[in-house]
């Protein structure tokens, strides 16, 4: 905790839910960085870890851990920990007293791991209790019937390098028995397996959040592409399933949320816990290409961690990225991963004390000596033979081409690559057309502009169908667009829902950017409510402004012809200095407000068509304009969601003659009414007084 310059004790500090299912009780900093000191040249610092390690660490913890995390923090630490001690005994300077400790505790934790796995299906509970396992009485946990993708399928590397270390084949054969039944399970014709499994059944199961239970899980798959489907709406039982994998590749999250009114695009995951993964692809994008620019990355991240993160204790995730407030925070990943990487990334291999490239980099970065590929453990009761095998070459068919063998008096290789890809962004991804280019004539046509879409337009949703963009009226009246380019019907119908899609978002983000208005009042005051009923309404971003206007609007309401008030109005001689009433959908709200102001309307009032929708219940909106200049629209609008706009139509059945108030704040139900509007009505405020 390096603002609070100590160690986190799970149980001692607040909860943080299951990011703390990674502390067992033990040092868990100390194992995770074990190997990442040897890297660091720092010999000596390693070998006194060990010995702590050795004497202070206890595994036999009542503690329940997530199976995920211990295995690649603390058991892929403590064989990477055990990689280099060997390799430094080997040596023959340091580490000469080290005779397999860190094996041994590996072997205690692999032993403590192995209860998840009791399951009909072989994959692992996602919780353990080091010291009863799962189905004791007191593990407290056992419970669990899902499990992430990565959480089952990812313990391979450290469970087979146990293995491979100890001649126990116990611990392989459990963890690819686990992986085995993943691939058994995956979707045949993409190959792609899913996000959230159940262990006992081996079903597809769709959750409320993303797999991940933890950053590394997430890592993991979305090395993969597979991090999509959980955004995906409808997850098969029995089958894995990817929509939107094959796209553009700056499409991002290809489930873009739209709603029909101002869309909140403020961050609302402002923290940054220091995670890797970014220097991670950096070095490893550097050692494929050999390309400079790799470096310029790595020194502004470097320079941003020392700016923004360093503490006098260490490093301190970021609470806020915007404003710049610390998390009295700092997760073993970020030594044992982040500093790996970015020492490695600017040092040349007379800086290494051993040579990188015989080892392999786990989730965890942890260092496995590759020779353990090569080794085939055959176990029987008596014995433990170790046999070596040669390599087939087939099985690296599906890798990538090692470019610096291919081309290895090419050194300006990595920019002719580059080059070519630098605005790639801008040819193959969708751009918002211009108006110069819309005036012109030039550029692509898009079928359906977003400034012209209408949710109840049957065209405009027969468009955004072959688009692949499906529409979603959600219970609180909000409209939510959803963009899956395999469903769309050719790849350059696919491409026009993309390009939809971002218009959708810069016309909300510009709406965004305008002022945000707070809401307003409808206050109804004519008999026999006289200022009693207020309903709060929800501004628009066009028209007359009611907080510059202190009387505001006064006027009785009329239910204009048509109802929508997407067309002429056909009562304008009902409307003609009254407020009008109108519904909600059909044409923008813009539109509305045109045609009622042409038809003499002194404002107007729009009621949402979502049966049962309330301001109790849903949160209140600006009603946007319609992409183009609103300035000739000078009458106030306000929005009412269905309950408080039927309070109004209710009234109008029982009186007729009914008479509100559009202002920005309710006025006093005597004083102010009668204050500002003196004359006729001081009759009714007389009534008012003598009521009371």
């Amino acid at each position: 905790m390096p603002l609070t310059c100590r160690g986190r004790v799970r149980g001692q500090e607040p909860s943080r839910g299951d990011v703390d299912d990674a502390l067992g009780k033990f040092s868990l900093t100390l194992i995770d960085t074990l190997d990442t000191l040897v890297v660091l040249n720092k010999t000596k610092e390693f070998e006194e870890a060990v010995k702590k390690v050795i004497k202070d660490v206890n595994l036999d913890n009542d503690i329940v851990v997530s199976v995920f995390e211990t295995n690649i923090r603390v058991l892929g630490g403590l064989l990477g920990g055990h990689s280099v001690a060997i390799m430094l005994k080997d040596k023959g300077e340091y580490m000469q007293w080290y005779n397999g400790e860190l094996l041994h505790m590996a072997k205690e934790l692999g032993y403590k791991l192995l209860p998840a796995f009791n399951t009909t299906s072989g994959l692992p509970y996602p919780r353990v209790n080091l010291k009863f396992g799962v189905r004791h009485p007191e593990a407290r946990t056992g419970t669990e019937t899902d499990t992430c993708t990565a959480c089952a399928g990812t313990l391979i590397l450290e469970f087979a390098a146990l293995s491979r270390f100890t001649g126990t084949s116990v611990f392989e054969e459990y963890a690819r028995k686990a992986l085995d039944f993943i691939w058994e399970k995956r979707q045949r014709s993409s190959n792609l397996v899913g996000v959230t499994i159940n262990i006992h059944t081996g079903d597809w199961v769709r959750k409320g959040e993303c797999c991940a239970e933890s950053s590394k899980a997430g890592k993991w798959i979305c090395r993969y592409g597979i991090c999509q489907l959980c955004l995906v709406s409808v997850t098969a039982l029995h089958q894995a399933s990817l929509p939107g994998l094959q796209q553009c590749a700056c499409a991002g999250g290809r489930d873009w949320r739209l709603h029909a009114f101002t869309t909140d695009f403020r961050v609302h995951w402002a923290q940054h816990p220091l995670r890797p993964e970014f220097a991670e692809s950096t070095y490893f994008l550097y050692k494929a290409t050999g390309d400079p620019y790799y470096l310029e990355v790595g020194k502004t991240l470097i320079e941003n961690l020392n700016k923004y993160a360093r503490v006098p204790c260490g490093f301190a995730a970021m609470k806020d990225v915007r404003t710049g407030s610390h998390e009295d925070r700092m997760d073993s990943f970020f030594l044992a991963e982040m500093f790996k990487y970015l020492y490695l990334l600017f040092a040349d291999k007379e800086d290494m004390i051993f040579d990188i490239e015989d080892y392999i980099f786990t989730t965890e970065a942890h260092l496995l000596p590759l020779w353990l590929s090569t080794t085939n453990q055959t176990i029987s009761k008596k014995n433990t033979t170790t046999e070596y095998t040669e390599l087939d070459d087939s099985n690296f068919d599906w890798t990538c081409p090692n470019t610096q063998i291919l081309f290895p008096n090419d050194p300006m290789f990595a920019q002719s690559i580059r080059e070519p890809l630098k605005n790639v962004v801008d040819k193959s991804c969708p751009r918002s057309i211009s108006r110069a280019e819309e005036s012109l004539g030039s550029g692509p046509k898009p079928p359906l502009r977003a400034r012209d879409f209408m949710a109840s337009n049957p065209e405009h949703l027969e468009i955004l169908k072959k688009m692949g963009v499906s529409l979603i009226h959600l219970k609180d009246g909000r409209v939510q667009l959803v963009q899956h380019a395999v469903q769309a019907a050719s790849s350059l119908d696919a491409e026009d829902g993309l390009r939809f899609m971002q218009e959708m978002i810069e016309l909300s983000s510009q709406q965004q950017k305008e002022q945000q208005l707070p809401p307003r009042a409808v206050q109804i005051v004519s008999h026999p409510f006289f200022g009693r009923v207020v309903l709060t309404a929800g501004p628009a971003q066009f028209g007359m402004d009611l907080s510059k206007h202190k009387s505001g609007t006064r006027g009785f309401v009329a239910t204009i012809k048509p109802y929508n008030g997407c067309s002429e109005i056909t009562n304008p001689e009902a409307v003609k200095e009254k407020i009008a009433l109108m519904q909600r959908g059909q044409c923008m709200f813009a539109e509305k407000a045109r045609n009622i102001q042409k038809a003499g309307a002194i404002g107007g009032i729009v009621i949402d068509d979502n049966e049962g929708s309330s301001s109790d219940t849903a949160p209140l909106f600006q009603m946007a304009g319609d992409g183009k200049n609103t300035d000739d629209i000078t009458i106030p609008m306000l929005f009412l969601f269905n309950k408080e706009g039927n309070i109004i139509l209710d009234a109008i059945r029982e009186y007729e003659a009914v008479e509100v108030l559009l202002s920005d704040k309710a006025k006093d139900r005597v004083s102010e009414i009668v204050q500002v509007f003196p004359v006729p009505y001081i009759v009714s405020a007389s009534h008012l007084s003598n009521s009371q």
